[in-house]
């Protein structure tokens, strides 16, 4: 369904990232991720990637440094001869705490990986990104579902929603697709390490479908969007909740 297509994920080591690189590659596109620290998990999402057939490359590079973007971008670029598919996953969380209590460090950190990085990015897609191409921004359920303690984080992500609904206006008439996918509660480690064990089991029950996502849940989603199947879809926030929001 992808063959001959490229695609650039952020954040494809682990969670909902690594779920969406293996996914892109199932359906035969050539992906290069980009990683923080888990060089033991990258390697074993390529080596999975790799027995399998499909073609990936991972670069390790911090999405909070302020040239990492760009180089990401023109790494994958020249490696893959060209962009298709850009899949904006890499987050940072930080712990729950009262803006009162909130160091503007952390709003900057946060701002830094999960805003200006989307930013630079996608601007780098509306410049160099072929014709027919597809973006697609993860954003979270937390923008129509706020909760105490979040502040930057929620923050961070509405940006990304607006960024994107201005920039499927203005890359549309090239035939580029720009979309935002807002999974619920994804039992990944990061959901995990921000969250009580209780917590989980509660948000579990508060979904009409009686879980947690799984990242193969949200990762579909995603395909579907950068594949052919998503041409009619733009400018859309999906909310890929199980019903929670």
């Amino acid at each position: 369904m992808l063959e001959g297509r490229t695609a650039v994920v952020t954040g494809g080591s682990r969670g909902i990232g690594r779920a969406v690189v293996e996914r892109l590659c199932r359906d035969g596109a050539d992906v290069v991720f980009n990683y923080a620290t888990s060089e033991e998990a990258a390697v074993d999402v390529v080596r999975g990637v790799e027995a399998a057939g499909g073609k990936v490359r991972a670069i390790r590079l911090d999405l909070k440094q302020p040239d990492a973007p760009d180089q990401l971008m023109q790494a994958a670029d020249a490696h893959l001869g060209g962009l298709d598919i850009l899949v904006n996953n890499a987050a940072m969380v930080h712990s729950p705490v009262p803006l009162a209590e909130t160091e503007a460090d952390v709003f900057d950190s946060v701002m830094a990986v999960n805003t200006r990085s989307v930013f630079l990015t996608m601007r780098y897609a509306a410049r160099h990104m072929r014709d027919g191409g597809r973006i697609v921004n993860i954003s979270t359920m937390n923008t129509v579902r706020p909760v105490p303690g979040i502040g930057p984080y929620a923050a961070s992500k509405g940006a990304i929603e607006q960024l994107s609904a201005v920039v499927a206006r203005e890359l549309g008439p090239r035939g580029i697709t720009v979309n935002t996918v807002s999974p619920g509660a994804t039992d990944t480690d990061m959901l995990r390490g921000a969250n009580p064990s209780q917590a989980l089991e509660t948000v579990a029950g508060m979904t009409p479908l009686r879980r947690l996502g799984e990242p193969s849940d949200v990762a579909d989603v995603i395909a579907f969007l950068a594949g052919p199947d998503g041409r009619w879809i733009n400018g859309q926030n999906l909310r890929a909740t199980g019903g929670l929001a």
